[in-house]
């Protein structure tokens, strides 16, 4: 069987008359968009456009939600309950779901942004309390949670879709999680350097540490970042570099679907 990886991307995260990204170039070179819910970026108005052009470019729709934190752009860390986790998560995944369906879509996904994706790979109460807010919205829906972290087992507990998700522009630490933005190694952002890190993650199922440790990981779906200087040559370099390494890209496929 040919190896396929779901390529996501991080978009829709302009607000008023702030522009961050470059959503419409790269969309052709994805096949998932995880578009942000007003919290942590984004707005109505970009809401709707975002869903519309991934749309048009076939691409699936992932609701992006993150802690109530504009200003941070969602990667301060906040002390919330699990119950706060849960309400949070709720509102912005419902918000996207009636918009996408304000465009004749659905939903496909739910992926946690910044420093409530980070925090939830540790926090198993956390964790749980975004699976099942996602279980109760939709349960058809997929969860995008790190490899190997404590959210793949939350969802697969709640009986949620996971995919395990790695990432081409950042770095690992020896326990598997991303290393933090606050250090200077925390992002790649040599495209070949990238590309090299991702077909040993697809092909080996290891990634090297910063350390030099190799981590076992099972690659669903692969990340890259929309709002990062030369996002759009990455992009290209990545799928280019996919196709010579014979690894295509495809969207994960839904194990249930949404009632009618």
């Amino acid at each position: 069987m040919a190896l396929t990886i779901d390529l996501n991307c991080d978009m829709g995260e302009s607000y008023g008359a702030w522009t961050m990204g470059h959503d419409d170039d790269i969309l052709p070179y994805v096949t998932s968009a995880n578009i942000a819910c007003g919290y942590h970026a984004g707005d109505p108005s970009t809401m709707r456009r975002t869903v519309a052009a991934a749309l048009k470019n076939e691409v699936a729709l992932g609701a992006h939600p993150s802690l109530p934190d504009l200003q941070g752009f969602g990667r301060r860390v906040m002390d919330i309950t699990p119950s706060e986790a849960y309400d949070i998560v709720v509102y912005q995944v419902g918000a996207l779901a009636a918009v996408a369906a304000s465009q004749g879509g659905r939903l496909h996904h739910v992926k946690a942004h910044g420093a409530l994706y980070n925090m939830a790979c540790k926090n198993r109460e956390l964790a749980t309390a975004i699976a099942q807010a996602v279980r109760d919205v939709d349960g058809s829906l997929v969860l995008y949670a790190l490899a190997s972290s404590v959210q793949v087992e939350a969802a697969q507990e709640v009986g949620l879709q996971v995919a395990q998700e790695v990432f081409a522009d950042r770095t690992y630490q020896d326990d598997g999680s991303l290393t933090s933005r606050k250090q200077a190694d925390a992002m790649i952002v040599d495209p070949d350097t990238a590309l090299r890190q991702v077909v040993r993650m697809v092909t080996e199922g290891k990634v090297e540490s910063v350390q030099g440790i190799d981590i076992p990981v099972q690659a669903d779906t692969l990340c890259i970042h929309g709002d990062q200087p030369g996002a759009l040559v990455f992009a290209r370099a990545i799928c280019a570099g996919l196709q010579q390494a014979g690894i295509g890209l495809r969207t994960i496929e839904r194990l249930s679907q949404p009632a009618p």
